[in-house]
Parts: structure tokens; C-alpha cells; sequence
């Protein structure tokens, strides 16, 4: 009988591993199974391209073979898929990981998290260029198939952009269902592609031999290292594999890689090194002129569609880093919506996705070709893998307790492969590696601002905030006239009494029947259970504190609190209730905690931050805010 239930049990893990597997193959594997269509090609024909020699094409191939293996199967796929935070992965979730269990506290708190949010402004970079060169490079082939094209790569281009960030509106839940399908078509394509070159010239297979990338430096010299920089762009996409395993799980992602995705990309690019040693002049595109000429637009039809796929992967990942920075506190309340009522995680945020339109086109009309723009993109991915290798290390000695000896051995040699894919690409600075620099530069300002200046107001509201305990024992003394219905007044403070509430009581001298202080905390965990979600404390003469948390991943919500609250005893009546809110006004003080222009910025801010009561569901027929003024 237990062999049967095994065999049910085991029978029924697999028929969900399979669909996830196809799932994770449209989402998480686009950036990196797009890479084919510009990278080799990069490596020879980039501003610090090489000449086409069979000795220099077995080096590169060595180079990508072990890159692939090194960088996504040892590192991403083998270790630094451990480090999840309750199920979830990605920058910020292997941060709260560290930040709250790793007990770390003083400059090493500060320099840590600074790590932390520097990978973060690096994805966006990455959610810029990743859709410009993705895109671009595949409306490309057309240029193989006629020379009429030429002119019309870019604007072509930029409309299928367009396109694709005004639908992120309607969420990606529809097309969802059809990403891994393609992606199954895209791959098998680049397999057969690769193959049938790979027949012609079998030589090709023997660059598995690590010695060939050991020759490559040593024929080449500095040339070598400098098309290190190009080689860097076939990992490009490795971080997806840690920022969805929340979403599909380790194993359908491990299963996905080493099945087909991984198989795949090899057999593509030992296709078009074959390609290149048979007929050198094919660099103009050895993707496409690895297919029979009546295959050409097809093709090109269908890296559009995994183009668009993997450019969907990065701005959804991007839409949910917003939430979780805003929940974090490092961005103030922004627009977000739900799109759909089955994913929780499906969500869309009108100003990135605006932001980062205009930002891609802006990359397109700019660079005006996927080998312009390549010299841009590698440099935000790799800083990125560095701030993860570098918070991997610091996991393994906090988090699992690894001696330094054990962590060293495993982590310093992945470091020293970083380091030198980052000088590889420092090199390209002048040509466009300035960009992802000078996004994450900006992004990282904005944080710290906003953290800081939050802080600080924080603080300050807190030294002027009157003792609950007070309030009380003046109630006792000067019973104040009570109205009918229930008050909630928000408030950043679990402790104190909130100022709108005493506004509220100096100016309109009565106070509710029944009065509830809501406090809203964000933990160090992507989700919190429903059971832990609100503590419910009586502080006398119908005070209630209500003190609900929330993890980084989810979005608070004020009547779904109150209804939960209401489940467990609570008096509640949503029509006879009565929700005040604090609205800030900042001006300028004498606080020398910041500088006046980040000040200003701060202001900023908080003027275009959205609407409390939309942010928290809160029914806006029934809340009133209460004006404060606060100098900073």
C-alpha cells in the first residue's frame, strides 16, 4: 500500500514539475536563450573584435563553453540558488536574508546593504538595454534577407517597443500561456540550426578542451582579454534564474537549464563557430546565415517573439523590484496594480514602465544597432553578478556557517572569473558602458534619499510623539465626549500616540466610541501567513492597536486588515467607520542629516508619492486627512 501511495505521490510531483518546466523556459530563460543572435558575432566583429582564425574561433568557443558552465551551472544553478528567502530569490530577497539573520550590524550594515541596492538600480539598467538589444537584433535578420531594410531596422524597432510596453497594462497572464511553447520552438530552432553546421565541420566539438581558451590568451595577449568583454554577453540573463525561483521552483529551473536550455545554446554556438571557419565572411550574421535562405523570415519571425519574451521577463522582474523596494522603504508610494486575481506576483507600475519605454528607445535611436549597443549592456549585468557573488560569500559565513576556508575555496574562485569579466567591460567604457553606470548612479541616489530622508522624519516624529500612557491618564481626568462609529488613524509608529490623532482631538474636541491606532510593518520575509498577519492589543478606554505586518513581496491592504481583525473579535462596521490619515507637508529646516539639494529631492518625492488612501485600499468616501507641517 505505501508503495502505491509513493508511486501516487511521485506521479502526481511530476505532473508539476512538467508544466513548470515549460513555464520557467518562457520566463526565465529569454534573456539568456536570445543571446545567440548577437554575441559570437560580438566577439569578432565588436570594436575590439579579432580576426576569424580556426585557432581563434575553437579559444572563443572554449571561452562561451566554459563560461556557461562556470558562471550559470556552477555558480547560479549549483550555489547561488541555496541562498532563497523562504522560497523567494533575487537582490533583495538574498539582502532581507542577510540583513536579518546574519546578525550584522554598524558600518558593515551600511556597506552591505549599499551592495545591495547598488544590484538593484543594476537591473534597471538591465531593464533598459535587455528589451533595445534584444529586439534590435532580432529585427536585424531582415537586413540579411534584402538590403531594402536597412533603413527601417531602427523604426521597425522602436514601434515593436512601443507595442510591447503599452500592453504591459493589460499583464502578461494572457500571453503568459503561450511563452514556454515558443520558447520550446526557439530552442529546438537554435539546436537544429547549430547542428547542421556543427556535421560540416565536427572539429568544432573539440574547444570543450579548456586548453583552447588558455591558447586564445596566450596567442591574443591583451586582445584576448579585451574580447572577454564580448564572450561576458552569452551569461547574460543568469540572474533570472535566481530572481524566479519564487515563481517556478529550483528543480523545474535546474531541469529547464541542463535539459534544454543549456544543450541548446551549445549546439548554436559551436554551429556558427563551424559557420565561421567554413565560410569567414558570414560575420556579417552567423545566427541567421545558419539558415537556408528560405528559412530567413520565419526565423526572423520567431526571434521577434523570443526577443519580445525575454524582454517581458526583465521588465516583470523590474515591476516587481518597485514593489519590493517601495515596501522596503527605499522609493516612495507609487501606483500598482494587479493584474491578475490568481498571481500574486503579476503586477504592473505605470511610471517604470514609462520610464523604461522611454528609456529603451532612447537606446535604439541612440546606438542604432545591437553591436552599438552591446558595448553598453554587459557592464550592468556583471556588475550586478559581482554585488551577488560578493553577498553569496557573505551568506555562506552568516547564514550556513561555512568556515572561511570552505567559503573562500567556493566563492573566491567564482569572484576572480566576475573580476574579470568587469575588467573586460570597464574597457568599454567610451563606447556605452557609461550608460548603465550613470542609470545605476541615479537610481542609487534616489534610494539613500528617500531612505534617509524617511528615516529622519521618522525620528523626529517619534521625539515629539506623546506617550500612550499620557493620553490615557488624561482621559481618566478629563473624559472627553465620545461619538458614535469607530476612528482608524494610521500611523509609521507602533508606540506613541499619532499626531493626527491628537489634531484631531485639539481641534474637533471629541473622539469615536471606539478609536484604532493601525500600524503597518514590512518584515524581512517575501510573505507573511495569514495567522501571523495582525496583532491585536486593548489599551483601555476603547483604544485598540491594531500593528499588521506585511512581507517585502505583498502589498498591504487597510479593509482586508480590519476584515481579519474583525475575524478575530474585533467590533467592526466598514460604513460606520472613519479613517484619518496624516498628510505631510516638508519644508526646509536646519537638519544637517542631509544635504539642501538632497532635500529638495526628498520634497520632491513626497509631493508625487501616491495617494495614501489608494496605496492602502482605503475607501476614500470615508477618510480624512489631516494637514502636518514638518521642517527637515
Amino acid at each position: 500500500m505505501s508503495t502505491v501511495q509513493g508511486s501516487q505521490h511521485s506521479e502526481h510531483k511530476n505532473r508539476r514539475v512538467a508544466p513548470l518546466v515549460l513555464f520557467a523556459l518562457g520566463v526565465v530563460f529569454g534573456d539568456i536563450g536570445t543571446s545567440p543572435l548577437y554575441a559570437l558575432r560580438e566577439c569578432f566583429a565588436g570594436g575590439h573584435g579579432i580576426a576569424i582564425s580556426q585557432d581563434n574561433v575553437f579559444g572563443i568557443l572554449s571561452l562561451i563553453f566554459w563560461s556557461l558552465i562556470i558562471v550559470i551551472s556552477v555558480k547560479y544553478v549549483a550555489f547561488v540558488m541555496r541562498a532563497d528567502n523562504h522560497g523567494e530569490g533575487g537582490i533583495f530577497a538574498l539582502l532581507t536574508l542577510i540583513l536579518s539573520r546574519g546578525n550584522i550590524r554598524g558600518k558593515q550594515l551600511r556597506l552591505i546593504t549599499a551592495f545591495g541596492l547598488v544590484g538593484t538600480a543594476l537591473f534597471y539598467g538591465d531593464g533598459i538595454l535587455t528589451p533595445a538589444i534584444s529586439v534590435i537584433s532580432a529585427v536585424e535578420g531582415l537586413k540579411i534577407a534584402t538590403p531594402i531594410f536597412d533603413n527601417y531596422v531602427v523604426p521597425i524597432t522602436v514601434c515593436l517597443l512601443v507595442l510591447l510596453f503599452v500592453f504591459q497594462s493589460r499583464g502578461s497572464s494572457v500571453v503568459g500561456s503561450v511563452f514556454g511553447p515558443i520558447m520550446i520552438l526557439w530552442f529546438l530552432t537554435l539546436s537544429i540550426l547549430g547542428s547542421s553546421w556543427i556535421i560540416e565541420v565536427p572539429e568544432v566539438l573539440k574547444s570543450v578542451n579548456p586548453i583552447y581558451a588558455v591558447n586564445f590568451f596566450l596567442i591574443n595577449k591583451l586582445t584576448g582579454f579585451f574580447v572577454l568583454g564580448s564572450v561576458f554577453l552569452v551569461v547574460t540573463g543568469g540572474e533570472a534564474l535566481y530572481a524566479d525561483i519564487g515563481h517556478f521552483g529550483k528543480l523545474p529551473i535546474r531541469i529547464a537549464w541542463f535539459s534544454i536550455a543549456l544543450p541548446a545554446l551549445l549546439l548554436n554556438y559551436f554551429g556558427q563557430g563551424a559557420l565561421l571557419i567554413r565560410n569567414p565572411e558570414s560575420l556579417i550574421n552567423p545566427f541567421y546565415l545558419l539558415s537556408p535562405s528560405w528559412g530567413l523570415y520565419p526565423l526572423v519571425l520567431l526571434s521577434t517573439a523570443a526577443t519580445i519574451i525575454a524582454s517581458q521577463a526583465v521588465i516583470t522582474g523590474a515591476f516587481s523590484l518597485t514593489r519590493q523596494a517601495l515596501q522596503l522603504g527605499y522609493i516612495p508610494r507609487l501606483d500598482i496594480s494587479h493584474t491578475s486575481h490568481h498571481e500574486i506576483g503579476q503586477v504592473y507600475v505605470p511610471i517604470v514602465n514609462w520610464i523604461l519605454l522611454v528609456g529603451t528607445v532612447g537606446v535604439v535611436i541612440g546606438f542604432r544597432s545591437s553591436g552599438g549597443i552591446a558595448g553598453a549592456y554587459g557592464l550592468a549585468v556583471v556588475l550586478l553578478m559581482v554585488v551577488t557573488t560578493i553577498l553569496l560569500f557573505i551568506c555562506s559565513r552568516r547564514i550556513w556557517g561555512w568556515t572561511l576556508l570552505i567559503a573562500g575555496l567556493v566563492v573566491l574562485p567564482l569572484l576572480l572569473v566576475d573580476f574579470a569579466f568587469l575588467g573586460s567591460n570597464l574597457l568599454k567604457f567610451n563606447e556605452g558602458a557609461w550608460f548603465p553606470l550613470l542609470i545605476t548612479f541615479l537610481l542609487y541616489f534616489v534610494f539613500i534619499t528617500w531612505k534617509r530622508g524617511r528615516t529622519m522624519l521618522g525620528d523626529k516624529i517619534r521625539r515629539e510623539q506623546l506617550p500612550m500612557n499620557l493620553l490615557l491618564s488624561d482621559l481618566d481626568k478629563n473624559p472627553t465626549l465620545r461619538v458614535p462609529g469607530t476612528a482608524v488613524f494610521m500611523s509609521s509608529n507602533p508606540l506613541g500616540v499619532p499626531r493626527t490623532l491628537l489634531h484631531n482631538l485639539k481641534h474637533n474636541r471629541v473622539l469615536h466610541e471606539r478609536v484604532i491606532l493601525l500600524t503597518i510593518l514590512t518584515e524581512d520575509l517575501p510573505r507573511v501567513s495569514t495567522h501571523k498577519r495582525i496583532e491585536i492589543n486593548e489599551l483601555g478606554h476603547n483604544f485598540i492597536r491594531i500593528i499588521a505586518h506585511y512581507g517585502f513581496m505583498e502589498t498591504p491592504n487597510v479593509p482586508n486588515i480590519l476584515d481579519l481583525a474583525r475575524n478575530h473579535g474585533l467590533e467592526y462596521v466598514p460604513n460606520d467607520t472613519t479613517f484619518f490619515l496624516g498628510r505631510e507637508t516638508l519644508v526646509l529646516g536646519r537638519s544637517r542629516h542631509m544635504y539642501k539639494f538632497q532635500k529638495h529631492l526628498f520634497i520632491f518625492m513626497s509631493r508625487i508619492a501616491q495617494d495614501a488612501t489608494q496605496h492602502f485600499g482605503i475607501p476614500t468616501n470615508r477618510a480624512i486627512e489631516i494637514g502636518i507641517q514638518v521642517e527637515i
